[in-house]
């Protein structure tokens, strides 16, 4: 499409990558087809064509609205649309800027704001969300239905992690809410690992991705987050250190795109590309293994749901299925895979109407094949899945784990 950036924005640091990616779309609406929120709300606003107008408007000197920031706000990040989008266009980057410009220029109602810093207070903090995690299950009976169901219900103990013993290492991103929410994820990789003759070390000094600063009205926080985490890993990446392993999808996705991020960064450009280069979902680093040497064959009925990060940001779809039909899971088939669960990083807490639609859609589609158990590869889907007290949800290394022999 055409544009005319205003004056004011092409003073933007990103108003040339904006004003190309606005070009790159050719307004087919075939993104449409499958937008979840569209398919929900039926608005061409609440749908990725109709957003980026909007964004198009704002930077060609159309006032920010609050109804704009709310149809920008809908709109989960799973990046479905660019999977679907025949012209390449990059939303993602689109809607952060246009989310930053916006944010910018609207000021938010207090409650808005109390819940978005309260979240960035809490979550990235594994300490403080582990203690409250606690303090809300020996009150859970007094507590609303909609805080008492994402509480984290009959979890597996961690057990124990292998000391780490051998010459191939990788460095592990513990993650923020996941030891809280699901502590045998991480501890589960760690075992499966070491059996396969690769150690996890500790980088104690790197902390949250950044990616829930950034998705909260904080760009310029998750970026100092991103460098901070750069800082912890670089000395043991020039050590020898194979990868950043995550085991959390949508962590994986934002530090893999910490090179695009930090690209004008003058000291932190080439190491957080390198970062980018180096970070692997844990299938990734799976995939070539051989798991059959080290697990017992299983013929347990699963039904996988692959989180939007790993099949449309990180283009993972079916590397997952594949490695657990190789161990011989039988994996029921789940009808439009491709859509969002609803969780979307804090997606399901500041929109959880339309949070629980997609979920309750989402867990419909999981257990038409009646499984046993949903798996998944994402904290964020797990706990939000989880929430509703149907078919449990766990991690897909953890039924790995449970098969080692």
């Amino acid at each position: 499409m055409q544009t005319n950036l205003s004056e004011e924005a092409r003073q933007l640091p990103r108003a040339e990558e904006a004003d190309k990616i606005l070009r790159t779309c050719v307004h087919c609406g075939f993104c449409n087809a499958t937008c979840p929120t569209y398919q929900l709300l039926g608005d061409e606003l609440d749908g990725p064509r109709g957003r980026i107008y909007l964004i198009k408007q704002v930077l060609e000197g159309a006032p920010a609205t609050a109804q704009a920031q709310l149809h920008l706000d809908r709109c989960l990040t799973c990046r479905n649309c660019e999977t679907t989008c025949p012209s390449g266009v990059d939303y993602h980057n689109l809607l952060d800027i246009g989310r930053a410009v916006i944010d910018q220029a609207v000021p938010r109602p207090a409650s808005q704001r109390l819940l978005r810093q309260g979240l960035r207070a809490l979550a990235p903090n594994p300490i403080l969300f582990k203690t409250l995690l606690q303090i809300g299950a020996t009150f859970r009976p007094l507590l609303p239905r909609g805080v008492e169901a994402k509480l984290p219900h009959d979890l597996p103990a961690p057990g124990e992690r292998p000391v780490p013993r051998h010459a191939r290492q990788v460095l592990m991103l513990e993650g923020c809410v996941q030891p809280g929410l699901s502590p045998n994820t991480n501890a589960a990789t760690a075992r499966v690992l070491d059996r396969l003759g690769i150690s996890v070390i500790a980088a104690l000094e790197a902390g949250c991705c950044g990616a829930l600063d950034y998705h909260l009205d904080a760009q310029a926080v998750g970026l100092d987050r991103a460098r901070r985490n750069i800082d912890a890993w670089w000395p043991y990446l020039e050590s020898g250190a194979e990868a950043i392993v995550q085991t959390a999808s949508g962590c994986g996705a934002f530090i893999k795109d910490y090179g695009h991020l930090l690209e004008r960064d003058p000291i932190y450009a080439a190491k957080a590309r390198r970062v980018s280069e180096m970070a692997l979902d844990l299938v990734q680093v799976l995939a070539d293994e051989p798991l059959e040497r080290v697990c017992a064959a299983t013929d347990r009925r699963i039904a996988f749901h692959c989180p939007c990060t790993l099949q449309h940001a990180q283009k993972l779809g079916g590397a997952v299925e594949a490695v657990l039909t190789r161990l011989g899971f039988n994996l029921t088939a789940v009808p439009d895979s491709h859509l969002c669960c609803g969780s979307a990083g804090t997606y399901s807490i500041t929109q959880p109407e339309l949070a629980r639609q997609l979920r309750d859609n989402k867990l419909n589609a999981l257990e038409s094949g009646h499984p046993e158990v949903i798996a998944t590869a994402n904290i964020g889907c797990q706990s939000h899945l989880n929430s509703a007290g149907r078919t449990p949800v766990r991690h897909w290394i953890e039924l790995v784990d449970q098969v080692l022999r």
